[in-house]
C-alpha cells in the first residue's frame, strides 16, 4: 500500500523532497554505522567517544552535565544515564558542583584519556575513509552550507 493512500493531514513530500530525503538517510546510516563498525574494536560506543572526545575539550577535561549535554545536543537524562555507565567502567568520573548543589560535573578519568588516545587514530581513519576522502573541497563546502541551515531548528521549535 503506498503511504501516500495512508492519509495524513501533513504535506506530502514533493517527489524531489522525497528523493532527496531519502538520500540524506541512506547517507547518513552508512556512514555513521561504518565510523561505529570501525571504533568497535577500541571497546568505545560511538556515544562513548563522542563524550570523551567533547569532554577533553573542556577546561581541565571537566564540564557541568548542563553544559556537556547542550554541547553534545543530548537531553541531560540521557547523558546522566549514559555517563553512569562510563564512570562504572572508570572513564568519567562525577563530582559535585560546587556551583549548583543539584548539579554534576563530567571530568574524565585517566583510563577515559587512555581509551580516548586509543581510538582517535582508527576514528580520524574510519572519518577521513568513509567521508572525508569521498569529497572534493565544493562537496565540502555544499555540507557545511546545507548542515547550517538543517542544524538551526525552525521557530517552532523554540
Amino acid at each position: 500500500m503506498s503511504t501516500k493512500r495512508m492519509g495524513s493531514a501533513a504535506p506530502w513530500l514533493s517527489e524531489d523532497e522525497e528523493v532527496a530525503w531519502r538520500a540524506f538517510r541512506r547517507m547518513a546510516i552508512a556512514v555513521q554505522a561504518g565510523v561505529v563498525h570501525d571504533l568497535a574494536p577500541s571497546g568505545l560506543s560511538e556515544p562513548d567517544y563522542d563524550v570523551l572526545s567533547t569532554l577533553v575539550e573542556a577546561p581541565e577535561m571537566t564540564s557541568t552535565l548542563h553544559a556537556q549535554a547542550q554541547k553534545m545536543g543530548w537531553s541531560r537524562s540521557r547523558l546522566s544515564r549514559h555517563a553512569g555507565r562510563m564512570e562504572a567502567r572508570e572513564l568519567i568520573r562525577r563530582d559535585p558542583d560546587p556551583a549548583d548543589g543539584r548539579g554534576c560535573l563530567l571530568v574524565l578519568a585517566p583510563l577515559g584519556l587512555e581509551a580516548l588516545r586509543g581510538a582517535t587514530a582508527m576514528h580520524l581513519e574510519s572519518v577521513r575513509r568513509r567521508f572525508a576522502d569521498r569529497l572534493d573541497s565544493r562537496d565540502l563546502d555544499d555540507i557545511v552550507r546545507v548542515s547550517g541551515k538543517l542544524a538551526q531548528a525552525p521557530e517552532s521549535d523554540l
